[in-house]
């Protein structure tokens, strides 16, 4: 069996990255016999261009991402002897957002989003696997946000549709809907941008625009 650098280098190839993981707890909604839960998500820089190239993307049929995911996934948990879950697909859903916290990589940010240690406020989880192994995992990351004095992802939204106090869903789809919404509409969501670990991340806009179009069709 892999261990855990291996693990990393192996979704590297596939154009994912090990952004966290965890040794589950009974209430962690996990197959009864898994000893280690690996988060993966994409890679920068290259995922976008390895993906636009990818049958999935390419045959013009719905969810390209998540059939993609269903693929490389599928086959790395085949290689492994485990077993791949899905952020989509549900209901009932898996919880990642709960998995994110418990790896020890991930926080609830100021505006109560997930903020992770090297993608900030643009985390994005296309799977996890579920091995039976116990491996030796790293030790916990600090969170990004115990440093940063300012918050601007507290400030930065137009509209301020994202507070603590929670997402004012309906105010940020009124803005998109305007000729000024179209900056985030373009590159991604300005708070989550503006975040400073997400300004360090290699995300391109393409790939930020291609997820804000079907948050806002």
């Amino acid at each position: 069996m892999a261990d855990y650098a291996a693990l990393v280098e192996m979704a590297r190839a596939r154009h994912l990255d090990v952004l966290g993981a965890l040794h589950p707890a009974p209430e962690d909604d996990v197959p009864p016999d898994t000893g280690t839960l690996i988060l993966l998500g994409p890679h920068e820089p290259g995922f976008w261009a390895h993906f636009t190239a990818s049958p999935e993307y390419c045959d013009t049929q719905p969810d390209p991402v998540d059939r993609w995911s269903r693929r490389v996934l599928g086959g790395m948990a085949r290689e492994l002897g485990g077993t791949p879950l899905f952020p989509f697909g549900g209901p009932p859903h898996r919880p990642f957002y709960n998995w994110a916290l418990r790896s020890g990589r991930a926080w609830a940010s100021p505006m109560r989003m997930l903020v992770h240690d090297t993608t900030g406020l643009l985390v994005s989880y296309r799977g996890a696997l579920a091995l039976t192994e116990r491996l030796a995992l790293p030790p916990p990351s600090v969170c990004p946000c115990a440093t940063c004095d300012e918050s601007p992802c507290l400030t930065t939204c137009p509209v301020t549709a994202l507070t603590p106090q929670g997402y004012d869903l309906p105010r940020c789809h009124g803005f998109l809907d305007q000729p000024e919404g179209q900056d985030c509409m373009q590159s991604g969501c300005a708070a989550r941008r503006t975040c400073p670990v997400s300004k360090d991340y290699a995300r391109l806009p393409e790939h930020s625009a291609y997820h804000m179009r079907l948050f806002h069709p």
